[in-house]
């Protein structure tokens, strides 16, 4: 299975949590989608988007400076 990309690096929350959820509502359930962004908040966005949408953030990474995320589209 292909994992789609977005690449937000130097946008300002909430435009990533944003960018994702557009493209989520085109995906299939289960297919998975991966972010990249730089700022420190979509952590916290991510989480709560996830927990609110019925998205499964099944995994989150930092390095230098970079997130990244890890989003399985649910039902």
């Amino acid at each position: 299975m292909v994992e789609t990309l977005i690449d937000a690096q130097f946008q300002k929350c909430p435009i990533p949590v944003l960018r994702a959820a557009r493209v989520l509502r085109d995906m299939q359930p289960g297919e998975k989608l991966r972010i990249l962004a730089t700022d420190p908040a979509a952590l916290q966005d991510f989480r709560e988007f996830c927990k609110a949408s019925g998205h499964a953030l099944i995994a989150t990474s930092e390095s230098k400076g970079v997130y990244s995320f890890s989003v399985k589209r649910g039902a």
